[in-house]
């Protein structure tokens, strides 16, 4: 069952209001699907536009055990509030001494990248805890094949000299939404080959891991030592048309600031693409594409208030959209919240804006930005 998050009865701006009970039981949600494996929560692009320092506290008080993040300064912004569980930076291209001494796993993806953070290393005078990224057919990031010997020889030496931990092997999968998909097995197989050859020449990594969100929900075979979960985390989609009992996180509102009455037959916002049919009564809203209201959404999404449904109207612009409230004016005052997306009485989810938009809601949370205000509940 949904539960709906508390709108305030008066906002003052656009304001992304975090659940982190959501974070919480979203997490227990996860480790529920693998029970064998430990959770990483994943925080990378300031948790997925929720604010990575209290969502990595509400992740942890669900039973993530470690986080992980892209960059080292993302890293950084977690030790520096506190927190103290294993961190991974995957995608990082410096930083390497700062990381090795606030104790942040790195993530190498090429000999050329590892050379680099064993120099950092020598430099620090501290080894480097290394998680290496295998390529297994994503072609992103990640040691290729071809290079896999050279990499896996240079830790074996790195180890010996003092240098370098190898902790992690891991990788990412390329339809790790489409659970039945058969290359799924391919990288599987590909992972568990690259972990057995480490093995076979005296490296001994403790944590080889592969699954995202669907896979850790839906993949025992893929969980591995380590899941890391990261939109399952925030109530979004990780697998289309499948209920796993997430809540969402993120629910985007804003205040309804001014409210007039319109003539038929008069143009709304630029361009005039809205002409009023009728006599009717329409709303401002002051959230814009500059705050993450897309401009290709103009004229094709509804917000709610007090739980009534409103339409769009004309362009939406970058700091304001207008909405129509009917020739009654449908009860509104200005002072009323506008719910845009997110866990309320009648509102649209946030994959409801990824469809009409062609994307994915990863996409459309990580796009509240700006200048929208964030409240946090739910806290422990």
């Amino acid at each position: 069952m949904l539960v709906m998050t508390e709108i305030p009865g008066r906002l003052d701006r656009p304001t992304a209001l975090i659940d982190l009970g959501a974070v919480t039981h979203n997490v227990r949600v996860v480790a529920r699907h693998a029970p064998t494996a430990d959770v990483m929560a994943v925080l990378k692009a300031d948790g997925y536009g929720h604010g990575a320092v209290p969502v990595a506290r509400a992740a942890l008080a669900g039973g993530a055990t470690e986080l992980g993040v892209t960059t080292v300064d993302e890293a950084l912004v977690l030790r520096d509030a506190g927190i103290t569980v294993p961190i991974l930076s995957w995608l990082s291209t410096s930083g390497y001494e700062r990381a090795i001494a606030a104790d942040v796993r790195i993530g190498v993806s090429s000999p050329r990248q590892l050379a680099e953070v064993l120099a950092a290393a020598g430099r620090a005078g501290a080894p480097a805890v290394l998680h290496v990224k295998v390529d297994t057919g994503l072609n992103r990031n990640g040691v290729a094949p071809h290079e896999w010997a050279t990499t896996r020889d240079a830790l074996v030496d790195a180890e010996r000299a003092g240098l370098a931990r190898l902790q992690g092997v891991f990788t990412h999968l390329a339809h790790g939404d489409e659970p039945d998909h058969p290359f799924l097995d391919v990288q599987r197989d590909a992972l568990a080959a690259a972990a057995a050859d480490a093995r076979a020449h005296g490296l001994y990594p403790t944590q080889v891991h592969a699954a995202n969100s669907a896979a850790a929900l839906t993949r025992p075979d893929l969980h591995f030592d380590l899941v890391r979960p990261g939109i399952a985390i925030y109530g979004g989609v990780p697998v289309p048309d499948r209920d796993f009992g997430l809540r969402p996180v993120m629910t985007f509102a804003a205040p309804v600031i001014l409210v007039k009455p319109l003539a038929a037959g008069d143009g709304v916002s630029y361009g005039h693409t809205w002409i009023a049919p009728r006599d009717t009564v329409v709303g401002l809203v002051p959230a814009g594409y500059a705050d993450g209201v897309w401009r290709p959404l103009s004229g094709r999404f509804e917000v709610t208030v007090q739980g009534r449904r409103f339409p769009q109207v004309g362009r939406v612009c970058m700091d304001q959209f207008v909405i129509d409230l009917g020739p009654d004016g449908g009860g509104v005052s200005e002072g009323d919240t506008a719910v845009l997306f997110g866990a309320a009485p009648g509102a649209a989810r946030a994959c409801d804006w990824g469809e009409k938009l062609g994307t994915i809601d990863y996409e459309v949370l990580t796009a509240v930005r700006g200048r929208v205000h964030r409240e946090y509940t739910g806290q422990s």
